[in-house]
């Protein structure tokens, strides 16, 4: 670890910290809220032809001030219990600050899942499954998981599988996990909702003329330039909405293999389609490659994205940073240090906790639908396209013009599942943005987004805490 960091947890920790001094809680309840409620570790073997194979996981719960806790399962070479509880701490901050009613948790399994094959990833995942579903650290009522690094929508069908074969008589064990395929109790917009967040947080920031003047920027997305580390779910889908939909240039990509980069901007559907053809970036035709595309964090730009792992921004490289705005895509990519060095700087920083919500937002409505049984848009879509038929039958009548048929299609569209989840997290990102920047501009002890971040987050939670008589 470079001079001058500290930890991943710590990080957080000393975040929470810079927050909590800016408020006046009563004495003791700073620490009940920032410290991890419990952590299960596990240690379960099986055997793979006339060889056994022992695997260690985590599932910590930080905070259970709302039930469920929620928060995904990881599968990676790096994880650790420490790494499990900074990201149960930024899942419980996160859920308050979009205003979703959960806990904070966060699941871990120490395996490379790229080194297994399908059958035999599909038996670590059940065997893992079944040992926190029987000490109910998967369950829909108390913690419930979803995807997060090297984990997608097949696992959460395996961990549901294995609930519902194991509990079958809880009619609502389809909502012990979230991110699940369609086909299988999941929700339309979950795959795409981290990245969709960002976009959405991304285009509220640009509503607010002063803190986009404080990042030393005018206007709107469109014309901007940006950088995006890491082209994995988050990722791609962030680069591609802005690019395609909101005009931002993307001016390169960093992956581990290294990074391309082209003035012109690039077209992330062929890129993302070339790596995952090839496993990487390098060879991708038209474009500057840089094998050292950690580099590119450096680039000049008007955006950052950091959509990979944690401490990518650290004390190291954080006074070469040129970003006039950094998106925090993934959890813990700056460094408490390199915040400190960013912010002294005058570079702003959307944190993590707001702007890579979306997944967690999406995650949310998934678990309503699977607990109402029924979804979004069934009981009410066919009614709104006879409602808007009616609109434009009457605006015939009354003007004697022929409605033209685009605006009669607009008129008669009814919302689908997808619709309405964009809506919902649309409306989520404005919302808890607009809290956000009010904490920042009316209380001067508040000196950037962050700390106004975990301002609204603690003091919802300690809102709880205070209302439950803890």
């Amino acid at each position: 670890m470079a001079h001058g960091e500290v930890t991943f947890l710590e990080s957080v920790n000393r975040m929470f910290d810079r927050a909590v001094a800016t408020m006046d809680l009563p004495p003791g309840l700073a620490e009940q809220i920032k410290g991890c409620n419990s952590v299960f570790q596990v240690r379960f073997s099986l055997k793979f032809g006339k060889e056994y194979h022992t695997f260690t996981g985590w599932r910590a719960v930080h905070s259970e001030h709302r039930l469920p806790a929620k928060g995904g399962i990881r599968y990676a070479t790096m994880v650790d219990q420490a790494e499990v509880e900074a990201l149960a701490a930024l899942m419980s901050y996160k859920c308050a600050v979009v205003d979703v009613p959960f806990g904070g948790s966060k699941g871990g399994l120490l395996i490379d899942p790229r080194k297994y094959q399908e059958e035999d990833l599909e038996r670590i995942t059940r065997a893992f499954a079944e040992e926190l579903i029987k000490r109910d650290y998967i369950h829909p009522a108390l913690n419930v998981p979803a995807p997060d690094v090297g984990t997608g929508p097949r696992e959460m069908a395996w961990i549901a599988d294995t609930y519902q074969t194991l509990k079958p008589d809880d009619i609502n064990a389809i909502g012990c996990v979230t991110g699940k395929p369609v086909s299988q109790g999941g929700i339309a917009g979950r795959t795409e909702a981290t990245g969709r967040g960002v976009q959405y947080g991304l285009q509220e920031f640009f509503r607010h003329p002063k803190d986009v003047k404080g990042a030393g920027l005018s206007g709107d997305l469109d014309g901007k330039t940006a950088v995006v580390q890491g082209l994995g779910n988050v990722g791609y889908h962030a680069a591609k909405f802005l690019s395609e939909e909101d005009g931002v240039r993307v001016i390169a990509v960093i992956e581990r293999d290294g990074a391309v980069v082209s003035d012109k901007g690039l077209n992330i559907e062929e890129l993302s389609a070339y790596r995952l053809e090839k496993g990487g970036l390098r060879g991708f035709p038209g474009v500057d490659y840089v094998e050292n595309g950690r580099a590119l964090l450096e680039a000049e730009c008007d955006l950052l994205i950091p959509a990979a792992l944690e401490n990518q921004i650290t004390v190291e490289n954080a006074a070469r940073v040129k970003a006039k705005l950094i998106a925090e895509a993934a959890n813990g990519p700056v460094t408490y240090g390199a915040d400190e060095i960013l912010r002294s700087r005058g570079a702003v920083i959307l944190p993590d906790f707001f702007l890579n919500a979306g997944g967690v937002t999406v995650s949310y409505f998934e678990w309503i639908k699977n607990l109402s049984h029924i979804r979004f848009g069934r009981l009410d879509r066919r009614f709104e396209e006879m409602r808007g038929r009616q609109i434009a039958d009457v605006i015939e009548a009354v003007s004697g013009k022929s409605v033209p048929a685009a605006l009669r299609a607009q008129l008669m569209h009814g919302a689908s599942e997808l619709d309405l989840v964009r809506s919902g997290l649309d409306d989520t990102m404005r919302e808890a943005y607009q809290q956000i920047s009010k904490v920042l501009h009316e209380n001067d002890d508040v000196p950037d987004l962050r700390t106004a971040g975990f301002v609204v987050s603690i003091g919802k939670i300690a809102q709880s805490y205070k209302e439950m008589g803890l």
